[in-house]
């Protein structure tokens, strides 16, 4: 990789639109209700999952962009939080960029919208803290971007945890960790919180390990698409826990018309950190490390037998599954992870593998093919229902994926059913495919690549 090219990648792992930003674009008058948009709830069966849990009671920290509490579909929901923006007018309520917006909607969204016909979130019942941050954009350089992500952001863990979060959702990654950060993450786990983070949207370029998700502690969330793939941008590396779905996101978010369509490990890690929400919520007087336990044991995990991989770590969250038969929770005082231990033993090591294998020519050399996810068991759901049937699973992503980079910064569609406000980014096409079938014919350059023949994803249940 070139000089620039590398100074390319490490300016974009300081934004916040490394995760994938949102952007609510125009679409027809008489466009669906929402609802039948979202495919990721009809795979994972939200409406059977809402009759045993919500996510009532369950407070989830969104530290980002801010979160616009006048949103239609989430009235209600937003509490008072903490502003840590610098040079941004407003406060935790004011949503300047649309991003932290649409990552609470996904997590708590009530589709309240024009009489029911908005946009839900995965645990409608839940609470949301918002902690806004400084849009990196504003810093002066790369450099000095990194040095207010590693201040503001343990900041905010920690309010997050001072505050009651018992998930804590972190939709933003950076180039470089800290000790401050590392602190900050020993602190909310000892508080008794979780946090979820995404891995980074810039594998094909670079696939640089990004913080917080490699920081000891933290759950690191890779995106996989509606094909049951791992997405083409979505990083690879130890630092991946589990995964969630990241393409072709429908949900609540700030500006314009308040409805967006998007796509990233953001969306993902909201998926992630909702899914905590509704078992915490059923199983109250779990700790921290019970959850995340049964949230690891019941995942969607590799096919070749493995415990986890590179690519969707442990496997697809399917909270469905952990609500029905969670089994044994396990100890309460024992970090399920292992790299938090290993951290611990080697002095606060981080995660190995901080620097992507190198080739010949001193770029980072493509990944052996990874195994693909498949059943783990037997019962629950068919077809998409992948995530709560009791036996499903989720594909990893073949070596060889295509080439994504135009204008990786914010790529959505159409999704809201007024006109919003313009934004001046690029409008990337989505690809209309039904959530019911099987894999779309033609991929949507930013999401998901089939696995190589004859190891496709098993069928569910």
């Amino acid at each position: 990789m070139s000089a620039s090219s590398r100074r390319k990648v490490h300016i974009h792992a300081v934004l916040f639109s490394v995760i994938g930003l949102l952007v609510g674009v125009a679409a027809p008058a008489h466009a669906d209700p929402m609802r039948s948009r979202q495919w990721h709830l009809d795979a994972m069966k939200a409406e059977e999952m809402w009759a045993m849990s919500t996510g009532e009671g369950v407070t989830v920290a969104v530290i980002d962009t801010g979160v616009d509490d006048a949103n239609p579909d989430l009235q209600g929901r937003v509490l008072e939080g903490l502003d840590l923006a610098v040079r941004t007018p407003g406060d935790e309520h004011t949503d300047r960029d649309g991003h932290g917006t649409g990552m609470a909607g996904l997590i708590a969204g009530t589709g309240k919208r024009d009489g029911g016909n908005g946009a839900f979130g995965l645990a409608p019942g839940s609470k949301i803290l918002p902690i806004r941050l400084t849009l990196a954009e504003k810093a002066k350089n790369a450099a000095a971007g990194l040095r207010e992500r590693n201040k503001s952001v343990p900041a905010a863990i920690r309010y997050a945890a001072d505050s009651g979060a018992k998930v804590i959702n972190v939709s933003l990654a950076f180039g470089g960790g800290s000790p401050n950060l590392e602190e900050s993450v020993d602190y909310a786990l000892g508080k008794g919180s979780l946090i979820f983070a995404g891995v980074g949207n810039d594998a094909e370029e670079g696939n640089e390990k990004m913080y917080p998700a490699a920081t000891p502690g933290v759950v690191g969330v890779g995106a996989i698409g509606r094909d049951l793939q791992k997405a083409a941008f979505s990083h690879h590396g130890p630092q991946v826990d589990l995964s969630g779905p990241g393409v072709d996101m429908v949900h609540a978010c700030g500006g314009g018309s308040g409805l967006c369509e998007s796509y990233g490990t953001s969306a993902a890690t909201a998926i992630a950190s909702a899914s905590a929400a509704l078992i915490w919520s059923k199983y109250p007087d779990w700790t921290n490390n019970q959850v995340l336990r049964v949230m690891l044991n019941t995942a969607g995990g590799p096919t070749d037998g493995a415990e986890r991989n590179d690519y969707i770590g442990y496997g697809a969250v399917r909270p469905g599954a952990a609500l029905t038969k969670p089994g044994d929770p396990g100890p309460a005082d024992v970090y399920p992870l292992p790299d938090l231990a290993e951290a611990e033993k080697a002095g606060g090591e981080k995660r190995a593998g901080d620097e992507p294998p190198k080739a010949a020519d001193g770029t980072p050399a493509r990944p052996q093919e990874p195994a693909v996810a498949a059943p783990t068991g037997a019962g629950g759901g068919g077809g998409t229902a992948l995530w709560v049937g009791l036996g499903a699973g989720v594909a990893a992503l073949a070596g060889a994926v295509a080439v994504w980079a135009v204008n990786r910064r914010r790529r959505t569609a159409a999704a809201a059913p007024a006109a919003p406000q313009p934004y001046p980014h690029h409008q990337h096409p989505q690809q209309p495919y039904s959530p019911y079938g099987s894999a779309p014919t033609t991929s949507h350059p930013d999401a998901s690549h089939g696995p190589p023949p004859g190891h496709g994803p098993g069928p569910a249940g």
